[in-house]
């Protein structure tokens, strides 16, 4: 819980410096950036372990932006590996220093695109970078085969709005409302989509 405490201060000294956070939304970080991150941990619980897999459940977070999901849920799932990656510098720069303040021994972090990531995870997760056909092209073969947790290894994505045109083409999608998780009227229209790929 302290690692989560600290969050406000960090984050508010460096979006003060370098803007990774909506100015109006910083007075919100715990709700629409901690908590929203957390959603994912409402769909699956990351195992510590997998058989036949060192070092355990890998997850990539794409357009981190600030370390949303990533850094909540290497908090939340210390012994899970979280590889951050964003395309602008300056926001990768702000990710090392929150993790390194945190002392997060659990993520990596990278400067660049998800197309060029070497190895395979168990999950990518994302916040609303791009519609889900473009996304689904960067990462699909960034997806380990063998599947051990509670639901299919794929991506988990947080979405807001209306999904119905963006997701016909993939008819395997689970949508997940956060609302049946969180009582605030910021999550009305958010979502967790899983696609198992």
């Amino acid at each position: 819980m302290e690692q989560f405490a600290q969050l406000g201060d960090l984050y508010a000294e460096w979006n003060s410096q370098i803007n990774v956070i909506s100015r109006k939304d910083i007075d919100q970080l715990y709700t629409r950036h901690v908590l929203h991150s957390l959603g994912i941990a409402c769909v699956v619980r990351f195992r510590e372990s997998l058989p036949n897999t060192p070092g355990g459940t890998r997850v990539m977070d794409v357009g981190t932006g600030g370390g949303f999901p990533g850094i909540p849920l290497a908090i939340m799932f210390p012994k899970t590996n979280f590889h951050l990656i964003d395309a602008i510098g300056k926001k990768i720069k702000v990710v090392d220093a929150v993790v390194e303040a945190l002392q997060l021994k659990n993520v990596t972090t990278q400067h660049g695109r998800a197309e060029k990531v070497k190895g395979k995870f168990d999950f990518i997760v994302s916040r609303a970078v791009t519609n889900m056909p473009d996304f689904v092209s960067w990462t699909r073969n960034k997806i380990r085969k063998d599947s051990y947790h509670e639901i299919e290894n794929g991506i988990l994505y947080l979405k807001g709005g209306d999904l119905t045109e963006e997701l016909k083409p993939f008819p395997d999608t689970y949508i997940y409302e956060l609302p049946d998780y969180f009582d605030d009227e910021f999550f009305e229209t958010k979502r967790v989509v899983h696609l198992p790929l």
